[in-house]
């Protein structure tokens, strides 16, 4: 693509043309009916989607990584959601890893000129040394960010895989990939302003590829969290409930038994279900790698 005026995310929206001079009602109700389109554009990129979880399955089962590059609202939601992994997943930190063009500063205020600085991309990677266990999905709704396409090249040249998450049917800048995820958002209400549907489509996206790889590692058990991290009483009382749907124990007796199992949901259903010790418990879990589902 020659202009960056070319990129559907670019173009004005007549359906807001006049939203300027629109009740705040009015305003709200473009929004939300501009949004109702997010989710088609979305579901016609699953068959790409799928490819990049059996990407990011067979990294973590390779003991590899999976990278999220990006800059401004991209690089943010990136970093989001590599950092709900480890509470929600009890996976450990460096497992999913956000990285963000500017810096840690980045993620509270916009660092001008970073998407355009390609060698900085290679410097914050490379520390990582990223090899062919490694998946590294870049992030760029326009496909104009030169840090991200700098990112993939460099991913690529280590063995590592590579998909282009972008929400433009022709990206600006393009590159060799192993997939292109492509979710055509159109133009935003507000011209330009990818943080909009653009930005909703890439977190729908994410939380797609980190949940579903998750689920396929035998982290959930039906669709119960039996991995999370009971780190605070909200999480504990999740835990304490789980654990009580799937032994029959009351609460107060869940509860105790998740203590007793360090805080471990899962490993206290193995106890209680198979009349076990914590360490037997921990060893079967091990032995069928971590699948409850394989266990009970």
């Amino acid at each position: 693509m020659k202009s960056r005026g070319e990129l559907n995310t670019e173009q004005q929206n007549p359906k807001s043309v006049q939203i300027d001079s629109m009740s705040t009602a009015n305003i709200l109700s473009i929004i939300n009916r501009e949004d109702h389109s997010i989710t088609k554009a979305v579901e016609a990129a699953i068959p790409d989607i799928e490819k990049t979880v059996e990407f990011t399955v067979k990294s973590i089962q390779n003991g590899g990584r999976v990278f999220y590059v990006g800059a401004g609202t991209s690089g943010r939601l990136g970093v989001l959601d590599a950092s709900e992994i480890p509470p929600t997943y009890s996976a450990p930190k460096g497992l999913f890893i956000g990285v963000i063009a500017g810096g840690e500063k980045a993620l509270r205020n916009s660092v001008e000129g970073a998407e355009d600085r390609p060698e900085e991309a290679i410097q914050d990677l490379k520390s990582y040394q990223l090899n062919e266990n490694d998946t590294l999905i870049g992030i760029s709704c326009s496909g104009a960010a030169a840090y991200v396409v700098s990112a993939l090249d460099h991913a690529r040249e280590n063995g590592a895989k590579t998909v282009y998450l972008v929400t433009n049917p022709n990206p600006f800048k393009m590159t060799a990939v192993d997939v292109v995820i492509n979710a055509d958002t159109g133009a935003e209400v507000v011209t330009g302003s990818s943080r909009m549907k653009a930005g909703t489509a890439t977190k729908l996206i994410l939380n797609m590829i980190s949940t579903a790889t998750m689920i396929k590692l035998g982290k959930i058990y039906g669709n119960l969290m039996v991995d999370l991290m009971a780190v605070n009483d909200k999480l504990v009382d999740r835990g304490t409930r789980i654990i009580s749907q799937i032994t029959g124990l009351d609460f107060d007796s869940a509860k105790a038994k998740l203590y007793e199992a360090e805080k471990s949901v899962k490993t206290a259903i193995v106890m209680e279900k198979l009349n076990c010790s914590l360490d037997e418990a921990r060893t079967t879990l091990e032995n069928e790698n971590g699948f409850l589902r394989r266990v009970l």
